[in-house]
């Protein structure tokens, strides 16, 4: 009877966790509506990064000075895991993928930075010894063939450019490695100080780069850029991050980056009603895909397979 009980609480707590990446990842599809207002009003890509970090980590080490500044504390001989998620996650997968945008098309980006769980899944094998499961990697290739058809990259025949695959994988890398480092965090700190020291890290290595003194002036100059960059912070980045880190405190990191699949399918469904962008059968069928692979990753009793 106790072991049935352990049994239902991990099941319960990996639903939990589960939602909770969903979530993140509903705020994370509908980042085109700000950034793309950011980027109408003059701002480049490495400026929106600098905003989305500088925003989200003013705003929680705010958070924590006020409610509470033991949070802040941290050992320096754990700052190499900051490092990992703020520059070589948050940082480095936001220049391999705006640089991959500009020299070849969005969907061909998409589909480069959606190779993440690739990376995740083996990486999380080395280094937490998770299994690479049958019904881990059967989602994985169904939710990336759905991601294939929602951007609609085999619509047409398409020449990318060497930089750009090159760049696409490493965003991959770079998107992958935030499952892989906050992990490891996870198991020292809170959530609210892994995810503000990951955007401290970012922040304090993009502003040198994003012209400031510009920013601040588009900023400050018109209410309606501000408002774009409050809710691309707040929406956006910090409420995602701290829903999709307190969801791999109860998941595997290769079923959480699965999971984040369902990013593309809201940024779909974003683009045809924000933007109006057309919504083939192709698309609804990548969407279909993708609901299935989360369906799969989140069946009671499989949590081992």
């Amino acid at each position: 009877m106790p072991e049935k009980k352990t049994a239902d609480v991990r099941v319960g707590s990996q639903t939990i966790s589960i939602i909770l990446i969903l979530l993140a990842a509903v705020c994370w599809g509908v980042i085109g509506v700000f950034s793309r207002a950011l980027s109408d009003a003059g701002a480049a890509p490495i400026q929106i990064t600098a905003v989305r970090c500088a925003v989200t980590a003013v705003l929680l080490v705010g958070y924590m000075l006020i409610f509470n500044r033991s949070l802040l504390r941290v050992r320096v001989r754990d700052l190499w895991m900051f490092f990992g998620t703020g520059i070589c996650s948050i940082l480095f997968f936001n220049v391999c993928y705006f640089h991959t945008q500009s020299v070849t098309s969005l969907s061909v980006a998409a589909i480069l930075l959606y190779t993440s769980p690739f990376f995740v899944m083996l990486i999380s094998a080395v280094v937490f010894r998770e299994r690479i499961t049958p019904t881990k990697l059967i989602a994985l290739l169904v939710a990336f063939g759905g991601c294939v058809l929602i951007t609609g990259v085999l619509g047409g025949a398409q020449t990318v450019p060497l930089t750009a695959i090159l760049t696409g994988v490493g965003s991959g890398l770079g998107y992958g490695l935030y499952s892989i480092f906050g992990k490891l965090a996870l198991r020292r700190y809170d959530i609210i100080t892994v995810t503000a020291y990951t955007f401290l890290f970012a922040a304090a290595g993009s502003i040198p780069f994003s012209n400031p003194s510009q920013v601040a002036g588009l900023v400050t100059d018109t209410p309606y850029v501000a408002l774009n960059a409050l809710l691309l912070g707040v929406l956006c980045t910090l409420v995602p991050f701290v829903l999709y880190t307190k969801g791999l405190s109860g998941i595997e990191s290769g079923k959480a980056s699965v999971v984040a699949y369902a990013e593309p399918v809201v940024a779909t469904l974003t683009g045809a009603i924000v933007f109006g962008e057309t919504v083939t059968w192709e698309k609804i069928a990548g969407v279909l895909l993708v609901m299935l692979a989360i369906i799969l990753l989140s069946r009671k009793g499989r949590t081992t397979e």
